[in-house]
C-alpha cells in the first residue's frame, strides 16, 4: 500500500518556509501557511496550479469555513487572525489579538475561530460573524501545540507540550475544564481527533503516538520511531497523514487495535505539515528546500490500497 506522488513537486514563488495546511475538498483548493513571505497560498487541488499568495503576514495557523469559503488565518507575530476572501485574493478583516498566534481551528456550528499563542499560556476566542475577540482563555503551561474540536459536543482539545499534557475546553463557559497528561510524549505536537471513534490521538517528538478517550484514559500507546510535527485526520477512513522526519507517512487508526504505519514516503528534510482532501483523500505537503535560492514546492500524493 504505498505513497505515491500524483505529480512531480510544483514551484511556490516567493522565498521562505511553511506552516499548516488544510485543504477545501468541496471548493478544490489547497490553503498553506507560507509564513517566511507572510502570506497565505492558494492551489488549485484540481490542477495543482498556484493560483496565488495573499500577503496577511507571518501566518502559522489556516483554517476554512465551509459555509462561505472564506479562509481565516493565523498572523504569527503580528498578534492578529484575519478572514481572507481566496476568490477576490483580499482580506476581508482582522481582529488584533495579545500574542503570537499559531495554530488554528474553526467550529463553523458555533461559528468560532480559536486560536493558540505561540510558546504562549493563552487559546484566543473570536466570533466569526463579527470578527471580534470574544474571550482569551488562560492555559496551562507555555506552549500550546495543536488543537481539535468535538463535532459533536464541541469541545475543544489543546496540547500543551511543555507540561506533556491535553487540556479540555468547555464551548459553553470557554474556560480549561479538564486536563490529562501523557508521560509517555516527550514535547506533544500533533493532535487530532476521531469523531467516529471517539478518540484523541496525539504524538510527541519521542517518535511515541497515543489514543486517548474524552476521560482522558490511555486507550493505546505505540512507538513509530519517528517524530511528526503535522498530523491530518482523514475522517472517513480514518487514515492519518502525518508529516516530519523528511517525509509523509500513512498512520491507519482503528478502534480496537494502536495506531499503525500502513505507507511511507521519502519527500523532503523540509516537509513537517499535510492537509488532506476529505472526497479524493490526497494528501497536500508543502515544504522550503532551505537552499540558498530559495526553492520553495507542493505537491500532492495519493495512498493506493
Amino acid at each position: 500500500m504505498p505513497l505515491v506522488a500524483l505529480a512531480p513537486p510544483i514551484p511556490v514563488p516567493l522565498a521562505g518556509g511553511f506552516d499548516y495546511v488544510t485543504v477545501d475538498a468541496a471548493r478544490q483548493r489547497v490553503y498553506a501557511a507560507h509564513t517566511g513571505a507572510k502570506a497565505l497560498l492558494i492551489v488549485d487541488s484540481k490542477s495543482g496550479a498556484v493560483l496565488g499568495q495573499v500577503p496577511v503576514g507571518p501566518m502559522h495557523g489556516v483554517a476554512v469555513d465551509p459555509a462561505t469559503g472564506h479562509v481565516y488565518t493565523g498572523n504569527g507575530d503580528d498578534r492578529s487572525i484575519s478572514e481572507v476572501d481566496p476568490v477576490a485574493m483580499k482580506v476581508l478583516r482582522t481582529t488584533n489579538v495579545s500574542g503570537p498566534v499559531d495554530a488554528l481551528v474553526f467550529d463553523p456550528t458555533n461559528g468560532r475561530i480559536y486560536g493558540d499563542e505561540d510558546d504562549g499560556t493563552t487559546l484566543f476566542v473570536v466570533d466569526s460573524k463579527t470578527m471580534k475577540l470574544v474571550k482569551t482563555i488562560v492555559l496551562p503551561g507555555h506552549k500550546p501545540e495543536y488543537l481539535a474540536i468535538d463535532p459533536v459536543t464541541h469541545a475543544v482539545y489543546q496540547n500543551i507540550s511543555d507540561l506533556a499534557e491535553v487540556a479540555t475546553i468547555d464551548p459553553n463557559t470557554l474556560a480549561v475544564t479538564s486536563v490529562f497528561k501523557t508521560p509517555e510524549l516527550t514535547n506533544n505536537h500533533p493532535l487530532q481527533y476521531d469523531a467516529a471513534f471517539h478518540e484523541i490521538v496525539v504524538g510527541g517528538a519521542n517518535g511515541v503516538m497515543s489514543v486517548y478517550a474524552t476521560d482522558g484514559k490511555k486507550k493505546f500507546e505505540t512507538s513509530l520511531g519517528k517524530r511528526f510535527d503535522q498530523c491530518t485526520l482523514d475522517q472517513s477512513t480514518h487514515v492519518l497523514a502525518c508529516a516530519g522526519s523528511g517525509g509523509l507517512t500513512a498512520i491507519q487508526i482503528a478502534a480496537d487495535v494502536a495506531p499503525k504505519i500502513i505507507a511511507t514516503v521519502a519527500v523532503d528534510p523540509g516537509v513537517h505539515t499535510v492537509g488532506i482532501d476529505a472526497v479524493t483523500h490526497d494528501m497536500w505537503v508543502v515544504w522550503a528546500t532551505g537552499k540558498v535560492d530559495g526553492s520553495q514546492f507542493v505537491r500532492d500524493f495519493t495512498l493506493q490500497r
